[in-house]
C-alpha cells in the first residue's frame, strides 16, 4: 500500500535478541509459535524472537528485487549489511510470479538459484526472511498465459510456485517465514476478469484469489486456497512458519471480522501478519482495529509506514500495539541515513529519512541491542 502512494509523492528512492553467529551453536535454530502461542521463540534454546525490520520490496529507482539482484549483487549484499546495522533482524521480500514460474509447470530454476543465494548472504548477516510469494506488482510483467488461466489452474501454479520455493528454503535457518501472498481478497470481477485490482503508478499490490466465487461463500473459497497452498508448502517444509500478508478491514469498516484468520480459515497459518497505516488523529481508532485481530496467535505488524500520520503518532501506534503484536517491519529501499540527508529534500525523503532515524533510535528498546548506524 504504500509503496505506491510513495510513487505518487516522488519516492525514487532484529525484534529478537542478539544471536550468536550461526557456527558457534551445535545445530541450526528455527523459529517457531511458543507453546503458550503468544510469541516466537528458537526452537532449541527457546529464546524469543521478536521481529524488526524493514520490506525490502525495491530500490531507490522503484526497481523490484529480481530486477536487480543477479547483476548488481554487491548492492543486495551492501542493503542487508545497512539494515542490520540499522538494528534489524527481519527482511521482508517479496517473489514474483514471473521471475519463479517459467510456465504453468516448470519451475525458473535461476531465480530459485538466485533465491538460495539470498538465504546464505541473510545467514551471514544473521537475518531472517519473510519470504513472501505470488507478487504480480506490475502488470506488464505478469504472463499472459498466467492471466488467463481459470481459477482452479491458477491456484495449481500457485502451489507449485510454494512448492518449488520451500524446496529451496526448508533447510535455511535464515527463513522466519512465508507469507503465501501480499493482500490477497475475495472480490469478484466475472465482467472484466481483472486479478489484481487497484492498480496505481503501474504496481498492483493486492491480488483476486477468484473472479467468480460461483455461490460459495468468501471463507469458503479463502479456506481452500489457503489450504492447497499450505498442503504444497508442507510437502517440502513441515517447520518453518506459514502467514498471510492481510489487509486489516476492521480499519476501514468497523465491525468488520477477520477472514483469513476466523476459525474456519487460518487453521494452517502459524501467526497474524496485518499491514497497518494509522491516520493522523486516529491512533486509536488504528489500536481497536487491531484488537479484532487477537485470534490466539501471535501477531506481526508487517507493514507499517508514517504515510498519513506523524512519525510520533506511529511511535504512539507502535507502542499502544505491544499489548498485543509482537513484532513490526516497516520499509527500506535502499538509501541509507546519511544518503537521505545528503540529498535534495522533498517531503517522500524526508519522511523515509525519519521513519529511519525512529527505527534505529527504537532498536534498543524493542531489541534489547543498541543498532550500529552511522548518522
Amino acid at each position: 500500500m504504500v509503496r505506491a502512494v510513495l510513487i505518487g509523492v516522488g519516492l525514487m528512492l532484529a525484534g529478537g535478541q542478539r544471536t550468536e553467529p550461526q557456527s558457534s551453536r551445535s545445530a541450526p535454530e528455527f523459529i517457531r509459535v511458543s507453546k503458550d502461542r503468544t510469541r516466537f521463540v528458537f526452537s532449541s534454546t527457546q529464546r524469543e524472537f521478536r521481529p524488526w525490520g524493514f520490506n525490502y520490496d525495491h530500490d531507490a529507482s522503484n526497481r523490484l528485487l529480481e530486477d536487480y539482484w543477479k547483476d548488481e549483487w554487491a548492492t543486495v549484499s551492501g542493503d542487508f549489511e545497512e539494515m542490520k546495522a540499522l538494528g534489524a533482524n527481519t527482511v521482508r521480500v517479496h517473489l514474483q510470479v514471473a521471475r519463479f514460474m517459467n510456465s504453468a509447470t516448470e519451475p525458473n530454476r535461476e531465480s530459485l538459484a538466485q533465491l538460495g543465494r539470498l538465504l546464505r548472504l541473510a545467514e551471514t548477516n544473521q537475518l531472517h526472511l519473510d519470504v513472501t510469494g505470488l507478487g504480480c506488482y506490475r502488470r506488464k510483467d505478469t504472463p499472459r498465459w498466467y492471466n488467463d488461466l481459470g481459477e482452479g489452474q491458477r491456484w495449481e501454479v500457485q502451489a507449485r510456485f510454494w512448492e518449488a520455493v520451500a524446496e529451496v528454503c526448508s533447510a535455511s535457518p535464515a527463513v522466519f517465514c512465508y507469507d503465501l501472498m501480499n493482500e490477497p481478497i475475495v472480490s469478484e470481477d466475472k465482467q472484466n476478469r481483472d486479478w489484481t485490482p487497484g492498480e496505481f503508478a503501474g504496481m498492483c499490490f493486492v491480488q483476486r484469489l477468484t473472479l467468480d466465487r460461483a455461490g460459495r461463500t468468501e471463507k469458503e473459497v479463502a479456506k481452500a486456497w489457503v489450504d492447497m497452498l499450505v498442503t504444497a508448502i508442507r510437502k517440502k517444509d513441515q517447520g518453518h512458519l506459514i502467514t498471510v500478508g492481510a489487509i486489516p478491514w476492521a480499519l476501514t469498516f468497523p465491525g468488520a471480522r477477520p477472514l483469513f484468520y476466523s476459525q474456519e480459515v487460518g487453521a494452517g497459518l502459524d501467526f497474524v501478519s496485518l499491514h497497518f497505516y494509522p491516520k493522523r488523529g486516529e491512533v486509536d481508532k488504528a489500536l481497536a482495529a487491531l484488537a479484532v485481530y487477537n485470534v490466539g496467535k501471535p501477531i506481526v505488524i508487517e507493514e507499517m509506514f508514517p504515510l498519513n500520520c506523524s512519525m510520533t503518532e506511529l511511535d504512539a501506534f507502535i507502542e499502544g500495539s505491544r499489548r498485543l503484536a509482537v513484532g513490526w517491519l516497516g520499509f527500506y529501499w535502499g538509501k541509507t541515513i546519511p544518503e537521505y540527508k545528503q540529498s535534495e529534500p522533498d517531503i517522500a525523503a524526508s519522511m523515509a529519512l525519519e521513519w529511519l532515524e525512529s527505527f534505529a533510535a527504537k532498536t534498543p528498546d524493542v531489541l534489547g541491542v543498541p543498532p550500529r548506524v552511522e548518522r
